[in-house]
Protein backbone atom coordinates (compact mmCIF):
# COMPACT_ATOMS: atom_id res chain seq x y z
CA UNK A 1 0.00 0.00 0.00
CA UNK A 2 1.10 3.55 -0.89
CA UNK A 3 0.02 6.75 0.46
CA UNK A 4 0.84 10.88 0.85
CA UNK A 5 0.85 12.75 3.59
CA UNK A 6 -0.31 16.20 3.12
CA UNK A 7 -0.27 19.15 5.55
CA UNK A 8 -2.39 21.71 5.26
CA UNK A 9 -0.23 24.59 7.08
CA UNK A 10 -2.32 28.21 6.82
CA UNK A 11 -0.10 31.30 8.66
CA UNK A 12 -3.59 32.87 10.10
CA UNK A 13 -4.63 31.98 13.39
CA UNK A 14 -7.29 34.09 15.50
CA UNK A 15 -5.55 32.43 18.64
CA UNK A 16 -2.08 32.33 18.24
CA UNK A 17 -1.03 33.98 15.24
CA UNK A 18 1.90 32.47 12.80
CA UNK A 19 0.97 28.86 14.91
CA UNK A 20 2.92 26.46 11.90
CA UNK A 21 6.12 28.54 12.74
CA UNK A 22 6.01 28.57 16.28
CA UNK A 23 8.96 27.35 17.82
CA UNK A 24 8.50 24.46 19.59
CA UNK A 25 11.94 22.75 21.68
CA UNK A 26 14.03 24.66 19.12
CA UNK A 27 11.80 23.72 15.38
CA UNK A 28 8.98 25.28 14.01
CA UNK A 29 5.74 23.44 14.50
CA UNK A 30 5.07 22.59 11.17
CA UNK A 31 8.09 20.88 11.16
CA UNK A 32 7.94 18.61 13.56
CA UNK A 33 4.13 17.45 12.20
CA UNK A 34 6.09 16.96 9.02
CA UNK A 35 8.63 14.54 10.95
CA UNK A 36 5.64 12.51 12.22
CA UNK A 37 4.30 11.97 8.73
CA UNK A 38 7.44 11.28 7.75
CA UNK A 39 7.73 8.47 10.29
CA UNK A 40 4.17 7.04 9.23
CA UNK A 41 6.08 5.99 6.29
CA UNK A 42 4.38 7.59 3.91
CA UNK A 43 5.56 7.61 0.02
CA UNK A 44 5.88 11.64 -0.04
CA UNK A 45 5.16 14.24 2.56
CA UNK A 46 3.87 17.62 1.54
CA UNK A 47 3.49 20.73 3.29
CA UNK A 48 0.49 22.77 1.24
CA UNK A 49 0.64 26.39 2.62
CA UNK A 50 -0.34 29.68 1.24
CA UNK A 51 2.52 31.74 3.43
CA UNK A 52 5.74 32.24 1.61
CA UNK A 53 7.51 32.19 5.23
CA UNK A 54 6.42 28.78 6.13
CA UNK A 55 6.58 27.47 2.56
CA UNK A 56 10.61 28.88 2.48
CA UNK A 57 11.56 27.16 5.88
CA UNK A 58 10.08 24.07 4.92
CA UNK A 59 12.08 23.78 1.68
CA UNK A 60 14.88 24.74 3.45
CA UNK A 61 14.74 21.98 6.24
CA UNK A 62 14.32 19.61 2.57
CA UNK A 63 10.63 18.57 3.20
CA UNK A 64 8.35 18.61 -0.14
CA UNK A 65 6.20 22.29 -0.02
CA UNK A 66 3.39 23.92 -2.53
CA UNK A 67 2.09 27.30 -2.30
CA UNK A 68 -1.65 26.72 -2.79
CA UNK A 69 -4.40 29.62 -3.12
CA UNK A 70 -5.17 31.68 0.37
CA UNK A 71 -8.60 31.63 -0.56
CA UNK A 72 -9.52 27.87 0.75
CA UNK A 73 -12.70 27.71 2.85
CA UNK A 74 -11.27 24.34 4.50
CA UNK A 75 -7.92 22.31 4.73
CA UNK A 76 -9.68 19.65 2.59
CA UNK A 77 -10.17 22.24 -0.18
CA UNK A 78 -6.47 22.87 0.05
CA UNK A 79 -5.83 18.84 -0.78
CA UNK A 80 -8.05 18.83 -3.58
CA UNK A 81 -5.81 21.54 -4.54
CA UNK A 82 -2.71 19.41 -3.77
CA UNK A 83 -4.02 16.49 -5.48
CA UNK A 84 -5.22 18.47 -9.02
CA UNK A 85 -1.91 20.14 -9.27
CA UNK A 86 -0.14 16.84 -8.53
CA UNK A 87 -2.13 15.34 -11.04
CA UNK A 88 -2.98 12.46 -8.55
CA UNK A 89 -5.08 9.33 -9.85
CA UNK A 90 -8.71 9.49 -8.35
CA UNK A 91 -7.75 5.97 -6.41
CA UNK A 92 -4.60 7.09 -5.11
CA UNK A 93 -4.32 7.33 -1.11
CA UNK A 94 -4.09 10.65 0.56
CA UNK A 95 -4.12 11.16 4.68
CA UNK A 96 -4.44 15.02 5.50
CA UNK A 97 -2.66 15.52 8.53
CA UNK A 98 -3.20 19.20 10.29
CA UNK A 99 -0.15 21.83 10.49
CA UNK A 100 -0.51 22.10 14.40
CA UNK A 101 -0.61 17.92 15.21
CA UNK A 102 3.45 17.85 16.35
CA UNK A 103 2.61 15.42 18.84
CA UNK A 104 0.71 12.73 16.26
CA UNK A 105 1.44 9.41 16.46
CA UNK A 106 3.18 8.28 13.21
CA UNK A 107 0.90 4.42 13.25
CA UNK A 108 -2.53 6.52 13.36
CA UNK A 109 -1.89 7.87 9.90
CA UNK A 110 -0.42 4.37 8.39
CA UNK A 111 -3.62 3.23 10.48
CA UNK A 112 -6.15 5.14 8.75
CA UNK A 113 -4.75 4.69 5.16
CA UNK A 114 -4.60 1.17 5.58
CA UNK A 115 -8.41 0.99 6.55
CA UNK A 116 -9.62 3.04 3.66
CA UNK A 117 -7.42 1.10 1.69
CA UNK A 118 -9.03 -2.15 2.93
CA UNK A 119 -12.87 -0.59 1.83
CA UNK A 120 -12.64 -0.25 -1.61
CA UNK A 121 -16.28 1.04 -1.49
CA UNK A 122 -15.36 3.72 0.75
CA UNK A 123 -14.17 7.32 -0.34
CA UNK A 124 -12.86 8.22 3.16
CA UNK A 125 -11.34 6.70 6.10
CA UNK A 126 -11.41 8.19 10.14
CA UNK A 127 -10.94 7.46 13.10
CA UNK A 128 -13.10 7.46 16.53
CA UNK A 129 -11.63 6.37 20.15
CA UNK A 130 -14.41 5.62 23.15
CA UNK A 131 -16.26 8.14 24.81
CA UNK A 132 -16.21 7.50 28.62
CA UNK A 133 -17.09 10.74 30.44
CA UNK A 134 -20.29 11.96 30.66
CA UNK A 135 -19.07 16.17 30.40
CA UNK A 136 -18.16 15.11 26.88
CA UNK A 137 -20.89 13.41 25.39
CA UNK A 138 -22.13 16.42 26.39
CA UNK A 139 -19.74 18.88 25.24
CA UNK A 140 -20.71 20.20 21.67
CA UNK A 141 -17.00 21.00 20.93
CA UNK A 142 -16.52 17.28 21.27
CA UNK A 143 -18.03 15.58 17.88
CA UNK A 144 -19.32 12.57 18.45
CA UNK A 145 -19.86 9.76 15.82
CA UNK A 146 -21.97 6.77 15.20
CA UNK A 147 -20.93 3.78 12.96
CA UNK A 148 -22.68 0.99 11.62
CA UNK A 149 -22.71 -3.20 11.32
CA UNK A 150 -20.25 -2.60 8.31
CA UNK A 151 -17.99 -0.21 10.06
CA UNK A 152 -19.12 2.58 8.20
CA UNK A 153 -19.97 5.92 9.78
CA UNK A 154 -23.79 6.72 9.93
CA UNK A 155 -23.38 10.35 11.38
CA UNK A 156 -20.94 12.78 13.18
CA UNK A 157 -22.32 15.86 15.48
CA UNK A 158 -22.18 17.83 18.01
CA UNK A 159 -24.73 16.83 19.98
CA UNK A 160 -25.14 13.61 22.18
CA UNK A 161 -25.41 10.28 20.13
CA UNK A 162 -26.50 8.08 20.20
CA UNK A 163 -29.31 9.66 22.39
CA UNK A 164 -30.29 7.46 25.56
CA UNK A 165 -33.72 8.70 25.57
CA UNK A 166 -34.85 7.05 28.91
CA UNK A 167 -31.95 8.50 30.31
CA UNK A 168 -31.06 11.93 28.55
CA UNK A 169 -34.51 12.62 28.99
CA UNK A 170 -34.31 12.97 32.76
CA UNK A 171 -31.10 15.34 32.41
CA UNK A 172 -27.46 15.22 32.33
CA UNK A 173 -26.80 11.62 33.94
CA UNK A 174 -23.74 10.93 36.82
CA UNK A 175 -22.81 8.37 34.75
CA UNK A 176 -23.10 6.80 31.00
CA UNK A 177 -24.71 3.78 30.53
CA UNK A 178 -22.62 0.73 30.36
CA UNK A 179 -24.73 -1.03 27.17
CA UNK A 180 -23.96 1.67 24.83
CA UNK A 181 -21.37 2.78 22.82
CA UNK A 182 -20.27 6.10 22.70
CA UNK A 183 -17.56 7.11 20.15
CA UNK A 184 -15.07 11.16 20.01
CA UNK A 185 -14.31 11.61 16.52
CA UNK A 186 -10.60 12.30 15.71
CA UNK A 187 -9.95 14.80 12.81
CA UNK A 188 -7.63 12.30 10.65
CA UNK A 189 -8.44 11.63 7.41
CA UNK A 190 -7.28 9.47 4.22
CA UNK A 191 -8.64 10.19 1.31
CA UNK A 192 -9.09 8.87 -2.30
CA UNK A 193 -8.05 11.55 -4.44
CA UNK A 194 -11.07 11.48 -6.77
CA UNK A 195 -13.11 11.88 -3.33
CA UNK A 196 -11.29 15.04 -2.78
CA UNK A 197 -12.16 16.39 -6.36
CA UNK A 198 -15.54 15.27 -5.25
CA UNK A 199 -16.03 17.39 -2.09
CA UNK A 200 -14.40 20.40 -3.53
CA UNK A 201 -17.00 20.19 -6.72
CA UNK A 202 -19.74 19.84 -3.73
CA UNK A 203 -21.69 22.67 -2.65
CA UNK A 204 -21.71 23.06 0.96
CA UNK A 205 -24.36 20.91 2.06
CA UNK A 206 -27.37 21.82 5.07
CA UNK A 207 -26.38 19.62 7.62
CA UNK A 208 -22.59 20.85 7.29
CA UNK A 209 -23.53 24.27 7.68
CA UNK A 210 -25.76 23.87 10.79
CA UNK A 211 -23.69 21.63 12.33
CA UNK A 212 -20.43 23.50 11.39
CA UNK A 213 -18.84 19.84 10.28
CA UNK A 214 -17.64 19.91 6.78
CA UNK A 215 -17.35 15.72 6.88
CA UNK A 216 -21.23 15.55 6.73
CA UNK A 217 -20.82 17.39 2.93
CA UNK A 218 -19.55 13.31 1.85
CA UNK A 219 -21.73 11.89 3.97
CA UNK A 220 -25.23 13.91 2.57
CA UNK A 221 -23.61 13.50 -1.49
CA UNK A 222 -23.83 9.31 -0.30
CA UNK A 223 -20.01 8.59 -0.09
CA UNK A 224 -18.84 6.36 2.93
CA UNK A 225 -16.77 6.47 5.29
CA UNK A 226 -15.03 3.70 6.72
CA UNK A 227 -14.45 4.08 11.11
CA UNK A 228 -11.64 2.45 12.43
CA UNK A 229 -11.44 2.95 16.86
CA UNK A 230 -8.79 3.28 18.53
CA UNK A 231 -8.39 2.64 22.40
CA UNK A 232 -6.45 5.92 23.17
CA UNK A 233 -6.35 9.06 21.68
CA UNK A 234 -3.94 11.13 20.34
CA UNK A 235 -2.73 14.08 22.76
CA UNK A 236 -4.60 17.01 21.21
CA UNK A 237 -3.30 19.56 18.53
CA UNK A 238 -1.62 23.36 19.19
CA UNK A 239 -4.59 25.93 19.79
CA UNK A 240 -3.21 27.90 22.47
CA UNK A 241 -0.15 29.53 24.34
CA UNK A 242 -0.73 26.71 27.27
CA UNK A 243 -1.34 24.05 24.11
CA UNK A 244 1.96 25.58 22.59
CA UNK A 245 4.10 24.76 26.15
CA UNK A 246 2.15 21.33 27.05
CA UNK A 247 3.63 20.41 23.14
CA UNK A 248 6.84 21.45 24.38
CA UNK A 249 7.16 19.59 27.57
CA UNK A 250 5.83 16.40 25.61
CA UNK A 251 8.39 16.75 22.55
CA UNK A 252 11.58 17.35 25.11
CA UNK A 253 10.45 14.13 27.35
CA UNK A 254 10.20 12.06 24.55
CA UNK A 255 13.62 13.35 23.36
CA UNK A 256 15.01 12.52 26.72
CA UNK A 257 13.69 9.27 26.72
CA UNK A 258 14.85 8.66 23.16
CA UNK A 259 18.90 9.49 24.82
CA UNK A 260 18.28 7.02 27.41
CA UNK A 261 17.53 4.34 25.58
CA UNK A 262 20.06 4.63 22.71
CA UNK A 263 22.74 5.33 25.75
Amino acid sequence: MRFDVVIPARFSSSRLPGKPLREIAGKAMVLHTAERAIESGAARVIVATDDERIHDLVSAAGIESLMTRPDHESGSDRLAEVVDRLGLADDHLVVNLQGDEPLMPPGLLELVAHKLDADAGAGVATLATPILAVEEVFDPNVVKVVRGHDARALYFSRAPIPYVRDLFSLGRPDALPDDTTFLRHLGIYAYRAGTLRTFARLPQAPLERVEKLEQLRLLEAGVGIALEVVAEPPECGVDTPEDLARAEAALIARARRAEELAS
